[in-house]
């Protein structure tokens, strides 16, 4: 079913925003998308630091408190597919607007919370809130590339890959120095002016959506609720699975499995469904993206918590210096995300999964008493992988989906990467066992460069991203 879409007047208002000609794809325009995907991982980082003081205040253990950490993961991945395919029927920016405010709602319930059953549902509105931003700048840049009918630049596409990773590291040292100046609740409220200047920049300076024929009670009808809650319970229950494969619960995987089974049923006789499976179909070269994703993010969790890990029981470097060790790393990856901004998509995502590949090949060289230089050496390597894959993989995304689905396809390109990222530490688990050594890091590093070295033939036999892109044009709703 199609729709005509309308063009929005230069002005209808204050909040409006500038007409798609004078905004183009300047700072104002890259800033306020960048701005609320910064949101989600500095939430994703910062409660790290607040753990152990929310469990001193609430009386309970670390079982209890990593459900703070869990909640948002669960509510990210369910959510972001959710959110692109409303951004795609009701308009970008308008679910933009709303994930703001959200992710503020969220923010002072958690400030307020005297229950540790409030502050988790604190977490999973934050958690969806901040899951409309990314997949709504994607539809955006998308949108406004169309109607300018010119490819949207690379430095767009890069700064949200930047934002995201420069953010998560700020994580951290942001809420030590919140709990220093305001206790556990200063790391929740931080969310309220966070969330209000990405609403301010939106309404300011990103321009509105336009308008539709077909009203909101047209569109709700083919929003297929039930399609989205049989997702959410394949997704939750694989996620739980994945959360502890030490002790595996069998049965869960059983269910995800059957429960997929009829989420694919269910989406292949709907005309219009929440995950179009059909489309998952056709686009294999965009399924293969997504599977490459959760591998390359899986070795990037493997890296952050596994080595990091490492480096304090074997090692023995103390928590500071290793947070040091790190900084190379997210250095390195900001300045390549920036420098293949424009360099296309085959190249820099080649070079990203050989990368990968020598990155997870490189923990085999480790050991306790390894000299400093290949400790900074190995952290810039998984820099670098970090920045060529986290941008081109985007890029090839953004490329092969159908523009109409823009805003799903990279809701779905962040499950798959949350998947990854949840396996990594059952993955952790199963190699280290009760403590890090070096024999639970190097077979660690064995998985990891086998999984890596299969992302290479992936990218090598790809001539579709071989191809430069089409210019954009403006889709014919009317048809």
């Amino acid at each position: 079913m199609t729709e005509t879409v309308t063009p929005s007047p230069a002005r209808r208002g204050r909040w409006a925003g500038p007409a798609p000609e004078r905004a183009g794809f300047g700072g104002r325009f890259t800033t306020a998308t960048s701005l609320g995907s910064v949101l989600n991982p500095v939430n994703s980082s910062i409660i790290a630091i607040a753990l152990v003081a929310i469990g001193r205040s609430f009386g309970v253990g670390a079982d209890a408190t990593t459900w703070l950490v869990s909640a948002l993961y669960v509510a990210t991945a369910v959510g972001q597919p959710t959110a692109g395919r409303l951004a795609d029927l009701f308009g970008p920016r308008r679910i933009y607007v709303a994930g703001s405010m959200l992710v503020g709602i969220g923010g002072l319930t958690g400030f307020l919370a005297q229950s540790l059953t409030v502050l988790v549902i604190a977490r999973v509105i934050i958690g969806l809130g901040t899951s409309a931003a990314y997949p709504a700048a994607m539809a955006m840049v998308r949108r406004q590339s169309e109607r300018l009918g010119t490819p949207a630049p690379g430095g767009v596409l890069s700064a949200l890959a930047i934002a995201g990773w420069t953010s998560m590291a700020v994580g951290p040292p942001l809420g030590g120095l919140l709990i220093a100046i305001g206790g556990w609740r200063a790391t929740l409220i931080v969310n309220v002016p966070l969330a209000a200047i990405s609403l301010l920049c939106a309404l300011l300076w990103l321009p509105a959506d336009e308008r539709r024929e077909r009203g909101t009670s047209s569109r709700l009808r083919t929003f297929d609720p039930a399609g989205m809650v049989l997702f959410a319970v394949v997704l939750i229950s694989l996620l739980v699975f994945l959360m502890d494969l030490t002790s595996p619960r069998w049965w869960l995987l059983g269910v995800s499995v059957v429960l997929l089974g009829v989420l694919i049923g269910w989406e292949l006789r709907n005309p219009t469904p929440f995950l179009d499976v059909r489309m998952l179909a056709t686009h294999r070269a965009l399924t293969t993206t997504y599977l490459r994703y959760a591998v390359t993010m899986l070795v990037t969790y493997c890296f952050l918590y596994g080595w990091t890990m490492w480096l304090e029981q074997s090692a023995h470097f103390s928590s500071s210096a290793t947070g040091l060790l790190m900084v190379p790393c997210f250095v390195v990856a900001a300045a390549g995300s920036a420098l293949i901004a424009r360099c296309g998509v085959w190249g820099p995502l080649l070079a990203g999964t050989v990368a990968l590949t020598a990155a997870s090949a490189s923990l085999l060289l480790l050991h306790a008493d390894s000299p400093l230089w290949l400790l900074v050496a190995t952290s810039v390597l998984f820099g670098l992988q970090n920045g060529l894959n986290a941008v081109s993989n985007q890029s090839a995304m953004y490329r092969q989906a159908p523009a109409s689905h823009t805003g799903s396809a990279a809701g779905l390109l962040r499950t798959f990467s949350y998947l990854g990222a949840i396996a990594s530490a059952s993955l952790i688990s199963l190699t280290f066992g009760a403590q890090a050594e070096d024999h639970g890091l190097h077979h660690l590093a064995l998985i990891l460069t086998v999984g890596s070295a299969a992302t290479i033939l992936t990218v090598a036999f790809d001539r579709e991203l071989r191809r430069k892109p089409t210019p954009a044009k403006l889709p014919d709703h009317g048809k």
